[in-house]
């Protein structure tokens, strides 16, 4: 229902370009021929090797593995994590993908151990991470924090705790799922972002709008170990072609994109300032995403956007309930739906939801 309604509309305003599978395989067809591309074979090719090498030099790491899911990456890398460190405590905040989304899978798999650091709703420091006295194995921060916003720590917090797991020989992991969006905020090179991490996993679909899967990346003995784990985990995908073609093809050109993706949000931010009643978490952008807060139940925004859709055919996006009964919020990705919607157009709709609204 909800998937048919928004395929009805013609303007979708967070995340990006919905390519329909003819239109998208014919494009990556015609970049397989322009290239030369040939398949790899259970992970060995040039396609794919390069492509690992690639995000390993523009990260700074000895080594790099495709991984079909973040959700096999991300608890393998910390499960080798703690048997390197024989502890099996892994800290992370309560927001973390891992804690929320994944079944507990951690858990039920008798992986590792999770304790909670900092407060729910902001990002955490390394004072938060000192509060436990427990021998820690590894550490998890993603950059940025998605549950919240994408808000990102300041580089002065990012760099203490840096200094912090390298001292105290704990490992430290970035949730990097959107770590392509961080470099705006903090001005600096990837290279810079994740030098200090032990291990960085990054998303090949979220901001690059490829088919699929991500990749992990450590030092060479690390990955060599993960390889073997994805192996046993039926990880080992025959044909990884597709999704490294996807990714391949339009990589440099989303990264390029990036700096133009937060230029929108900002002044999707200064449109706001006129609304009151419509509230933006974080309270200024450090990424192209924000969390968009209506002073009503989820229940009533849902009526609101399926309201908008049959009747303007525009698609807001997916309500979440806050904590408060009558509040909600909706997660807007500023990609290039967002980029090339007018500001006129984001102005009715803010209008509309306004008077949609109660007062007071």
């Amino acid at each position: 229902m909800t998937m048919d309604l928004r395929s009805q509309c013609h303007t979708i305003l967070p995340g990006q370009e919905n390519t329909s599978p003819a239109t998208l395989f014919q494009q990556m067809a015609d970049w397989c021929s322009a290239n030369n591309i040939d398949h790899d074979t259970y992970g060995e090719g040039q396609l794919i090797q390069d492509f690992e090498a690639k995000i390993a030099d523009l990260l700074g790491f000895e080594s790099a593995l495709f991984v079909i899911t973040g959700t096999m990456t991300q608890p393998t890398a910390l499960q080798l994590a703690c048997e390197n460190h024989h502890s099996s405590i892994v800290a992370m905040h309560p927001s973390s993908h891992i804690y929320l989304h994944e079944r507990q899978g951690y858990q039920l798999q008798n992986r590792f151990t999770v304790l909670p650091v900092g407060n729910p709703y902001q990002t955490w420091t390394l004072d938060d991470l000192q509060l436990w006295p427990d021998n820690i194995a590894a550490v998890l921060y993603e950059l940025p924090m998605r549950e919240i916003g994408g808000q990102l720590p300041s580089w002065d917090d990012l760099s203490a705790i840096k200094a912090h797991c390298q001292q105290n020989e704990i490992h430290l992991h970035m949730d990097g799922a959107r770590l392509w969006e961080c470099q705006s905020f903090y001005q600096r090179s990837y290279q810079d972002i994740a030098q200090g991490f032990d291990s960085v996993y990054v998303s090949l679909y979220k901001g690059i709008n490829g088919l699929g899967g991500s990749i992990l990346l450590g030092d060479k003995d690390y990955i060599e170990k993960a390889r073997y784990w994805m192996m046993r985990q039926g990880g080992n995908v025959y044909h990884r072609t597709p999704y490294i073609v996807s990714a391949a093809m339009q990589f440099d050109e989303r990264l390029e994109k990036m700096v133009a993706y937060y230029e929108r949000t900002q002044q999707i931010y200064h449109l706001l300032d006129a609304y009151p009643d419509l509230c933006v978490n974080p309270e200024k952008p450090h990424v192209n995403m924000m969390h968009l807060y209506l002073p009503i139940s989820n229940e009533n925004a849902i009526s609101l956007r399926d309201t908008l859709a049959k009747e303007q055919k525009i698609w807001l996006g997916n309500p979440q309930q806050a904590a408060l009964p009558n509040q909600c919020f909706i997660e807007w990705y500023v990609g290039d739906n967002l980029l090339n919607t007018d500001d006129n157009v984001l102005i009715e709709i803010f209008d509309w939801l306004s008077a949609k609204c109660p007062k007071g």
